[in-house]
């Protein structure tokens, strides 16, 4: 009996040994099933949730009537800034044609004084014409260049738009009929611009 519960003992403690020895805790010769890998999450692991729309609150119609008036003030601002500036250049470009126009002149008037300093009592007459005469087409060359242009008048037809009319004198033909017969006083135009017309006698007929 004894031998028999020794016997019974040997034999369960070498089946515990076989079974310390197989790997993994298997037993009985099948193997246990590996364990689950790890289930992915709900979602990539980058990804987000979408975002949820976020209420805004109701705009105030007094706020945005104020930001509407003080839009229109800042607009209002901007532009009498950029008007002012505006006729601040348009002045300075006047202001440097004027002086460019007056250097033009500078020269024929020195002239004029040194023709006013000469001693009539010892200046000829004719040298006095010369003069006259130089600082005449100095000036017209200098106004010229900066656009002015006499309006020939003498022998044309009689333009209202160019001359003014003082009077009449008879014309000696019929083609010469209301044409200019005289200039009393020359006329100018500025590039293109009428400046003054010039005074004319026109000729009538019959």
């Amino acid at each position: 009996m004894a031998d028999h519960k020794h016997h019974h003992r040997h034999h369960h403690g070498a089946r515990a040994d076989e079974q310390g020895a197989r790997p993994n805790g298997k037993a009985n010769g099948h193997a246990e099933p590996a364990p689950a890998e790890a289930e992915p999450q709900a979602a990539d692991a980058g990804a987000q949730a979408p975002p949820q729309p976020v209420e805004t609150p109701a705009a105030d119609p007094a706020s945005e009537l104020q930001a509407v008036r003080e839009r229109h003030l800042r607009l209002a601002a901007e532009f009498e800034n950029y008007r002012k500036r505006v006729e601040r250049e348009r002045s300075e470009a006047w202001v440097r044609a004027q002086a460019q126009l007056a250097e033009r002149l500078l020269e024929p008037l020195d002239d004029l004084q040194r023709i006013a300093d000469f001693d009539p009592a010892t200046t000829p007459a004719a040298a006095l014409h010369e003069g006259a005469e130089m600082v005449e087409k100095k000036f017209l060359r200098a106004l010229e260049a900066a656009g002015l242009e006499e309006i020939d008048a003498a022998g044309k037809p009689f333009d209202p738009t160019q001359h003014e009319a003082l009077t009449t004198m008879p014309a000696e033909s019929e083609a010469d009929d209301d044409t200019v017969g005289q200039v009393f006083r020359k006329g100018y135009r500025f590039k293109g611009v009428l400046v003054r017309p010039a005074q004319v006698v026109v000729r009538k007929h019959g």
